[in-house]
Parts: structure tokens; C-alpha cells; sequence
């Protein structure tokens, strides 16, 4: 393969101060750990591959890491073999800490967090909530289309040299937290990026068939529980779908086999918010909000109420409470929202409920709790998938 023209890559003044703080912490690092958020999407592992392939080739010993039995269909990606289960971190020693897609310890495995804890951090992120202050050097741009736009600036100002391995794992950070390219994230910087992907003999038809073509008997099985728990209210602006425990014990299934579960109630004609509630199984007793709006709804306002964040248009949260109690909380978020004027994500305060009962009966789709004394908002782990990479 012929050598591949250098793009010409447009940086502002801040960007290039951040370029610069990076390029300094990586100065004086030799082994560098690299993790995303808690059940990486295709942006965080996508980010966490080719960034871990580009510093090995540039003479760094470099090793992403995550739980490689949450990956769902994302395995096919090449590197995948090399990344270190989180559960073998403990004797291994690092000197530097890159965080991609997240900028909180919170939003991490459990297993990554006392590692990463210790060590200074580079974060690499494209969340309109991150505040630019996780790490010793950000490379923060909510404007990015995906962390993994971010990385391809970065090797491309470091003059790394890019690979096939390299390009795919950032085609697939790119096209699924553009939704293919149809997000609004989606900006001219990204084609210039995804067309110099292409020049390395991306697998577009392959890859597209994998993660949007095929599906496995679970995830099958969980969208089939999903669609019959849809439930639509508000005048077909709000709806929402469930996953509880059971129910992805029932087919054995994952929350990588539950990646476009968000899609069913976002298909619904008018719909401006659509929810998708989950219960990660053996984990917590804690439920996980997935939020997607349209319009000059601000799914950021939602997930900031219960610790969590995202973007605009995508972003997630984790309450601390059992399912039946978390709906109703949400519930209520939404409806204040409508109510409210303002949409945007500053001043926002933590929603507040009465402290739980021993026992709470399952309540009724359309209950919904009024706000009461103590908080028990807790921080999200709000992941990155669909429009903008969040949970």
C-alpha cells in the first residue's frame, strides 16, 4: 500500500496547548495504562485500541484494559486480543494513566479505579459535561464527534504512523457515536478524519454488518422483552422501555447485548425523550437511565439531576434506587422539564426523594413521586453509546 498523504488538520490555540501538555506527561512515562468508561461502546474501546497501537509503535509500552466479557459484538475488532482483563490489573505497574471517553473515576470498572487513582492521568474525552479539570492534561473538545476523532488529531500532530488495526478500531469510535454519520456531531472535521481513515483499507461493509446487521439470540431476545414493556405517555413525546435483572438473566444476555435497545422507544413517532431503564445483573441494586431528546431538549439536564452526563442529545445516568422508585423519580425530572423554561445544563440541582422503606411494592407505570428531603443521587456511570456515546 502506497503511503498515505498527511491531512492538513486545522488546531486552534487551545487545542495545541493541550497537544503540548499531553505530549509533556507522555514524555516521562514508559508503561501507560489506557481504559474507557464502565462497559466500553464502540467509542471508548474503539479509542482505547488504536490509542494503545499507536503509543507501542511509538516506543511506549502501552496496555488498554477492560472487561472483555462486555464487549458483545465489538470483539471482532483486531487488538482486542491484547487488552488486559480488569481483573489481572492488580500486579501490573504503570506510570501514567490515560482515561478515553470519561473524565471521572466513578464512570470506570471498580477494578480500574484504585490503579488509575494513583498515577497522573491524561483524559481524552468529548462530553459536553466534562469541565476540563480530570488529569493533568486534557484533551477535551465537546465539539468532537468521538473520543476517537480526538485520538486521530492527536497521532496525526504527534506524526504516528496510523495502520489498518489503528484505522478500524477509530472508523468504528467514529461511525457509532455518529450514528453512521447522521448525529449532529457530526461536522466537516469528521469526514476529513473518516476519509483518512479510508485510506488505510477500512472494512466499512464488513464492520457495518457487524454491528448494525446481525444479532445474537440474546440481544434478540432482550429487544423482544424491551418492546413489549414500551410505554408511551405525554402525548407521544416521552417513551420508555425496561430491562430488569430477570430479565437478562432470563436470555443470559449483557449489557453489550442491550446497545440499541434505546432505538425502540426513540422510534416512536413524535417522541422528543426517549428512556431506556436497565438493572446491570449481580452488580448493585442501582438502576441505569440510557436518555435520548430532540429538539431543544437537553438530555444533560435529565442525567445531571441523578450525577450523571453526556451530551446533548445522549447522555446517561446511574440512581441509586430499585427500578420501580428510579422510574418515578425520572418521571418526575421529565415533567419539571417540560415545565421549565430554561433547558440548559447550568444551576441544576439533585433531585431529592423520601428515604426508602424496608419493602416498596412495584408501583404503576404512570405514578410519580413527588421530590422529598434526603438525595440519593449518586455519581453516574454514564456511558458513551448512541448519539453523542453516552449510556
Amino acid at each position: 500500500m502506497s503511503k498515505a498523504a498527511k491531512p492538513k488538520v486545522a488546531m486552534t490555540g487551545a487545542e495545541r496547548e493541550s497537544f503540548e501538555a499531553a505530549k509533556k506527561a507522555l514524555a516521562g512515562a514508559k508503561r501507560i495504562l489506557i481504559s474507557g468508561h464502565l462497559s466500553p461502546d464502540g467509542d471508548s474501546l474503539g479509542s482505547m485500541i488504536a490509542l494503545s497501537r499507536l503509543l507501542t509503535a511509538a516506543g511506549w509500552q502501552a496496555f488498554a484494559t477492560a472487561d472483555v466479557n462486555a464487549l458483545g459484538k465489538l470483539k471482532f475488532l483486531d487488538g482486542v486480543n491484547d487488552i488486559i482483563p480488569v481483573r489481572k490489573l492488580k500486579r501490573r505497574k504503570f506510570d501514567l494513566f490515560i482515561a478515553v471517553d470519561c473524565a471521572a473515576f466513578s464512570r470506570m470498572p471498580p477494578e480500574v479505579k484504585p490503579v488509575a487513582e494513583k498515577l497522573p492521568c491524561i483524559c481524552i474525552d468529548h462530553h459536553v459535561t466534562n469541565d476540563g479539570t480530570f488529569g493533568i492534561a486534557q484533551i477535551v473538545d465537546p465539539a468532537a464527534s468521538s473520543a476517537g476523532e480526538l485520538v486521530w488529531r492527536f497521532a496525526k500532530w504527534m506524526d504516528w504512523k496510523l495502520d489498518k488495526t489503528v484505522a478500524e478500531a477509530l472508523w468504528v469510535s467514529i461511525v457509532t457515536d455518529t450514528g453512521r454519520f447522521a448525529y449532529d456531531s457530526t461536522r466537516p472535521g469528521t469526514m476529513r478524519t473518516a476519509a483518512d481513515l479510508l485510506k488505510y483499507g477500512v472494512r466499512t461493509a464488513l464492520i457495518n454488518d457487524i454491528i448494525y446487521g446481525t444479532f445474537s439470540s440474546k440481544a434478540i431476545g432482550l429487544k423482544r422483552i424491551a418492546w413489549r414493556s414500551l410505554h408511551i405517555w405525554k402525548n407521544r413525546k416521552v417513551a420508555e422501555v425496561t430491562l430488569s435483572r430477570d430479565d437478562f438473566r432470563a436470555v443470559r444476555g449483557t449489557k453489550a447485548d442491550a446497545e440499541d435497545v434505546i432505538e425502540i422507544p426513540r422510534s416512536v413517532v413524535r417522541n422528543e425523550i426517549a428512556l431506556f431503564f436497565y438493572q446491570i445483573p449481580d452488580r448493585t441494586k442501582e438502576t441505569r437511565c440510557s436518555i435520548r431528546t430532540r429538539g431543544d431538549l437537553d438530555a444533560t439536564v435529565l442525567a445531571a439531576k441523578f450525577g450523571g452526563g453526556g451530551h446533548v442529545k445522549a447522555a446517561g445516568c446511574t440512581i441509586n434506587a430499585p427500578l420501580a422508585k428510579a422510574k418515578r423519580m425520572m418521571r418526575s425530572a421529565v415533567k419539571e422539564m417540560f415545565k421549565s423554561a430554561c433547558r440548559k445544563t447550568s444551576k441544576i440541582q439533585p433531585i431529592t426523594v423520601k428515604a426508602e422503606k424496608p419493602a416498596e411494592p412495584a408501583a404503576a407505570p404512570s405514578d410519580v413521586s413527588a421530590p422529598g428531603q434526603q438525595t440519593v443521587a449518586q455519581p453516574a456511570q454514564a456511558a458513551a453509546n448512541g448519539q453523542g456515546g453516552a449510556s
